[in-house]
Order: C-alpha cells, then structure tokens, then sequence
C-alpha cells in the first residue's frame, strides 16, 4: 500500500510517497480501516515544515475518514462496511484533558493518516454524520471538533449571543456554521472583501476587513452597542489577542486556538482582569465531544465548507496551497 513519509530533514520537498506494508488483522477491541480522505490543519503544515520534531519517517495527518474492513475480537460500536472518522486525541475519551499531550496524536508523536490502511482501537474512530462523504467527514477530527468545543462545551453558547469568528481558515467557518445553526449572532473578520462576502452568504451578521479597520476591536464593540460580543474565536494568537480581548463584552470568553499572528507577545492582563475575561486555551477535544458534535451536525444539516482536494501523492503540493492563505474552508486529500 502507499503512505506519505515525512522524512529528515523535515521539509515539504522531503514528504515521500512510498510503499509499505499492510497491517494485519485486528487484535481485541481494534478495527482495520481504509483511509479515503484526510484533510489540513495547521498543525499538520507546522509537522511537515520541522516545527514540531518527529522521528525519520513519521506518516503525517492527524485526520482520517474511511470504511472498516474488519473488526477484532469484542468489538460491538462497529460492523465492516461502516463509514468512520478519527479522533484526534485516540487516549482522551471524556472529562478533564488526560497527561502524555501530543504522545499519540497521529501525524504528531504517532503515525498518521497519510496512509491507505490503519489498525487502530475501535476507540480511535467514531462514526460520522448521515450522509457525509469521506471528503466531508475528515473536516471534522480537528477543525470541526475545536470550534464545537469552543462555543458548546468551554463557552455554553446560547441563541442571542455574539460570536466573533477570525478569518476564512476551517475553525472558523465551522464555528460560523454552529453559531448560527444556535441562534447566535457573528461577526466575522478577514483581511479580503471577497471572503467577507462569502461569510455574509453563508449567514454572518457583521463583517470587518481588518485590514482597512485595523482596530477591529473597537469596531466589534460599535457593532454591539458598546456591550461586547460574548465568544471571541481567537484564531492569531498573541497577535491579535489585544483587539479580542477589546471586543469581548464584561464577563466574556475568549477561545485561544490558534497562533496564526504570533507566538508570544504583550498582552493586556489588567484589561482581562478589568474585564473578567475567561481566557482559555482549547486544543481539539475528547471522543465524547465529537460524537455529540456530530450529533448537533445530524440535526441541524450542517456540511463543511471544502476549498480544494489533492490526491495523496500531491501532499507537497496541497499544504503549499495552505501556505499561500488563498484557501476559503478546508483542503482535503483523497487517499
């Protein structure tokens, strides 16, 4: 069968298009599944470019769609034929965040998806929306899942709150996609009028070209009356968390995801502390959580949004799309 290795030094001239063996049958409690799709995060991108080290030959993609072959002794959630998506986090199931952070997230410190075959725990799968192609179902491991999380479980969103999404990337979009499908209003920002017209076809109440309103935040409170908006969707990082943390109403919640616009940087404690803010920092979720994600997806009909798909081979090729930012949605990659 054919997988992408990473190999070292890291680069995307050094992602390999190899053949390997097939894993075999499934031991108790595992399922064997063929990959159809995955599909980008930034995580990944940061993986394939050296970010984050791994070993000679690591497989990337943390995300993975596809049917079940065959299933091992005791396996019940499960039957061959069944259409199936991945769990980012396979070892954090529900409840608080378990010890061993990245250890065995696939694509990071195990083997991913990037590969035509997998046996795996029945654990590290769940079922997928009704409906759903792979294409669509392999959004939601990461990106799905993190915005879910954001606005449902960490920020108990509710119709009449103020949502502000940043940008075009997938977080954003699905988190645009399960505020409005909750009543809520959104906001959204981007640097380009022609995204921004997009978001406003696919519901968003207000839009922001940060680019031409540099001071976003104050925009965001304008927009609100000078009340706030209630989730912030913080996607830049140190970047632009100042302008977040000035959109976000008394007693707000800001989502902290992503580190698009820095690293580290000044922050403005004492307007947190001022304004009560609940800062947290989200990384994907649990097994639990994206089964009821998916059960939100089923009732209200919700699709991904999906820019563009590349074929296995064509890995390189696909992640310097993602690079050039024109992407709207998720890319994804047929296996």
């Amino acid at each position: 069968m054919k997988a992408i290795r990473l190999r070292q030094p890291a680069g995307l001239d050094n992602l390999k298009h190899e053949d390997m063996a097939e894993p075999g049958a499934p031991g108790r409690g595992e399922i064997k599944v063929r990959i159809r799709a995955s599909s980008l995060n930034y995580h990944d991108y940061i993986v394939c470019v050296g970010g984050i080290p791994t070993p000679d030959g690591r497989i990337p993609l943390s995300d993975g769609a596809g049917e079940v072959m065959a299933v091992g002794e005791g396996v019940t959630a499960f039957k061959p034929g069944d259409h199936v998506v991945s769990t980012f986090f396979p070892n954090w199931l529900d409840g608080e965040p378990v010890p061993g952070g990245f250890a065995g997230v696939p694509g990071d410190g195990a083997d991913g998806y990037a590969v035509e075959q997998v046996v795996a725990p029945e654990t590290a799968f769940t079922h997928v929306p009704r409906g759903y192609s792979h294409q669509e179902a392999a959004t939601l491991t990461c990106a799905g899942l993190t915005a879910w999380r954001a606005l449902v479980p960490e920020g108990q969103l509710k119709a009449g709150d103020t949502v502000l999404v940043q940008g075009t990337g997938g977080v954003s979009i699905f988190a645009l996609q399960f505020a409005k499908a909750m009543g809520a209003t959104v906001i959204a920002t981007s640097s380009s009028d022609e995204k921004l017209e997009r978001l406003k076809a696919m519901g968003a109440d207000h839009l922001v070209n940060y680019k031409s309103t540099p001071k976003w935040g104050e925009e965001a409170l304008k927009i609100t009356g000078g009340r706030g908006v209630d989730h912030v969707i913080e996607i830049g990082g140190s970047g632009t968390l100042p302008e977040s943390i000035t959109a976000a109403r008394i007693g707000g919640h800001i989502s902290l995801i992503g580190v698009l616009a820095g690293f580290g940087g000044p922050i403005p404690t004492v307007q947190i502390m001022g304004k009560q803010i609940r800062l947290i920092g989200i990384t994907v979720g649990t097994r639990r959580q994206q089964e009821d994600m998916i059960r939100a997806v089923d009732a209200n009909g919700i699709r991904p949004v999906i820019d563009r798909a590349f074929p296995l081979a064509d890995l390189a090729a696909a992640f310097r799309h993602q690079e050039s930012g024109g992407h709207f949605g998720k890319i994804v990659i047929d296996i």
